[in-house]
């Protein structure tokens, strides 16, 4: 395999790895931004409230920013409902109106940004959404967790 890659860079290749779907994302995800759409009234039967600090709210759109490059894309309908977020300044807060779904894939997108930034947006939204993307002890595969 080195010698192919190798051959295919033009220089000796050291080492290589292959990435699991959730590695391939990790490094995928570093992008950002886009055209804001107009946000509903109130949520449609399915959808809930949820409010995000700024720091949540930039890990989120570079999330949907980057969702067609990455193994676990966003959830349908996630990158209408950031671009149309409304903004609290007296709270601090985006709102957004979201689907389980997408509600899931925000955890997700957080769950991105602790592996290479900060640990304590995803920890908020556990504590505020009762969602949290963790290892499992045991098997080390990537799970979602549903708190109480």
């Amino acid at each position: 395999m080195r010698a192919e890659l190798s051959a295919r860079e033009g220089r000796p290749v050291r080492w290589a790895a292959r990435l699991p779907p959730v590695g391939h994302d990790v490094l995928t995800y570093p992008d950002a931004g886009q055209a804001p759409v107009p946000q509903p009234d109130g949520p449609a039967d399915g959808e809930q409230l949820v409010e995000l600090r700024p720091a949540e709210m930039g890990t989120v759109r570079r999330y949907v920013q980057v969702g067609e490059r990455l193994r676990v894309r966003p959830a349908d309908g996630l990158a209408e409902r950031v671009r149309g977020a409304a903004f609290d300044r007296s709270g601090n807060r985006w709102s957004l109106f979201l689907t389980g779904e997408q509600i899931e894939s925000v955890a997700y997108a957080l769950y991105l940004h602790s592996v290479g930034g900060s640990v304590a947006e995803a920890n908020r939204f556990a504590r505020t959404c009762g969602l949290v993307f963790r290892a499992g002890r045991e098997t080390g595969v990537l799970q979602l967790e549903h708190l109480s």
